[in-house]
């Protein structure tokens, strides 16, 4: 299959329905989505294709609150670096095998923040 550059809302839509796959398939952190989140797929994707082209394009589609969920998680099941190490691993593999250009490198960059400031704050929280 062909790579495809990340450059409109049907190749973010892509990334994020690809990712998402592997997230609810993986052992380690799928059943932190499915079991203690207990995400509702059909509301939470909508809500990710938004901030992921508020991300990438720019165009402010994403209006909400994107820590507040994992905060709210953490309360009742405690998310660790492993978690978010695997978020990412699962993230990098979607965009190697599906994506390419100078945008997905960008999109790799920010999502490695994302983690690392979300894993740390909730770490902070945690040992606080």
């Amino acid at each position: 299959m062909e790579k495809r550059t990340l450059d409109s809302p049907e190749a973010i839509k892509f990334l994020v329905d690809s990712f998402y796959e592997k997230v609810q398939a993986d052992p380690f952190i799928g059943p932190v989505f499915t079991d203690v989140a207990q995400v509702d797929w059909g509301a939470h994707l909508p809500k990710m294709y938004a901030f992921w082209e508020t991300i990438i394009l720019g165009n402010n589609r994403y209006d909400g609150h994107p820590f507040r969920p994992h905060l709210l998680v953490n309360q009742s099941y405690t998310l660790t670096t492993s978690h978010f190490e695997r978020w990412l691993q699962l993230f990098y593999k979607t965009l190697d095998e599906k994506f390419t250009g100078e945008t997905a490198e960008q999109v790799r960059q920010r999502a490695t923040q994302i983690a690392i400031v979300w894993s740390k704050k909730l770490g902070y929280i945690n040992n606080g």
